[in-house]
């Protein structure tokens, strides 16, 4: 039986049948093998989306998968390949889609929250959205593309370099990929993150990580730097301590990054980005050079994603694991296996 996860409310999930749409001209349709589950969906089960999404809804957006069939005009893929999906829909007219930053769309369509998304045995997408997976590459670990994408977006857009000093606070997963990101360009990669679990995972994985509730960061940074600080911060933790940290943390003319979203409006000494002539750079989702590095990354065996992969479950778990991660602890990264074939 073809089945999806319906987000219907009140922190309820009902997996039921799913009926297939059929691809229309430009689009295809995808067998989903895995989806992850992010903090953006959770921010949507605690109803933060309410207004925004059609219950019941199909949520779910971090996928890999095999196409199932092609719809009229579409060109270059066929049933059968390995794909994933950048899940974002341009309008393709608005100021920022004509300036060339389509991913920043003033009428961006995310899809997963602004259509439906691909916690379903079948999804059907428009085809721009494709980017195809190199056979080598486990579908399970595929799955973990879309977020590494942001990590490589936001290493991007920092410019990290090589052999620089690179702080990142808030060490989930998106904290946990830009680190592998920010080693992969040959710069040194320090976490700080409160979590113990998520702590001694960075450790594992050979990062240096502080627990800012333990030690002082600002201390640790400037001592290890000489008193100079750090050339790059990672705001990733969405805290308000973190936001008061980031100018206290970063060298003169050093830069800013801002990963996390912000439920709340953050206190930022501003006289400190004066003072030493900071850059503040915020990233938001990613182009399509970032799923192509990520694509190449995960297929290159380089960086041990499989180990922030927590568990694999079958849509029928997708209710208990958003409670799970919901309640924090041991957990990093869920996957639901949406289809019987584990790539």
């Amino acid at each position: 039986m073809l089945k999806a996860a319906y987000y219907e409310g009140n922190q309820s999930v009902r997996v039921g049948a799913c009926a297939p749409v059929p691809p229309a001209p430009g689009q295809v349709q995808i067998e989903v093998s895995h989806c992850g589950i992010c903090g953006s969906d959770l921010h949507m089960f605690h109803g933060a989306m309410d207004q925004r999404v059609h219950m019941p809804f199909v949520f779910g957006h971090e996928m890999s998968g095999a196409i199932a069939r092609v719809g009229e005009g579409v060109n270059g893929f066929s049933p059968g390949d390995h794909v994933t999906v950048r899940p974002i829909d341009p309008c393709g007219e608005c100021p920022a889609c004509r300036a060339g930053h389509s991913h920043v769309c003033q009428r961006l369509k995310f899809i997963g929250f602004d259509a439906p998304g691909a916690l379903q045995s079948l999804w059907t997408v428009p085809a721009h959205t494709l980017h195809r997976l190199p056979a080598s590459l486990p579908l399970e670990k595929a799955a973990l593309v879309e977020p590494l994408s942001v990590a490589c977006h936001d290493v991007r857009l920092a410019g990290v370099r090589k052999g620089e000093y690179v702080v990142i606070q808030g060490g989930g997963p998106i904290g946990i990929l830009i680190a592998l990101v920010v080693r992969n360009t040959g710069a040194r990669a320090v976490i700080s993150e409160v979590n113990p679990f998520r702590l001694s995972l960075a450790r594992e994985l050979g990062f240096e990580a502080v627990n800012p509730k333990e030690t002082d960061l600002v201390k640790h940074v400037m001592d290890a730097t000489r008193t100079a600080g750090a050339d790059v911060v990672f705001e990733v933790s969405g805290s308000a301590a973190g936001a008061e940290t980031i100018t206290q943390l970063a060298r003169v003319r050093g830069r800013i990054v801002v990963v996390a979203i912000f439920s709340h409006v953050p206190k930022v000494d501003l006289f400190r980005i004066f003072w030493r002539e900071l850059s503040l750079q915020g990233t938001r989702v990613y182009e399509p050079e970032d799923f192509e590095q990520a694509i190449a990354l995960a297929a290159s065996g380089t960086l041990p994603l499989e180990r922030l992969i927590s568990e694999v479950c079958p849509l029928e778990g997708v209710q208990s694991a958003l409670n799970r991660l919901e309640s924090g602890g041991e957990v990093m990264k869920i996957l639901v296996r949406c289809s019987e074939d584990e790539g």
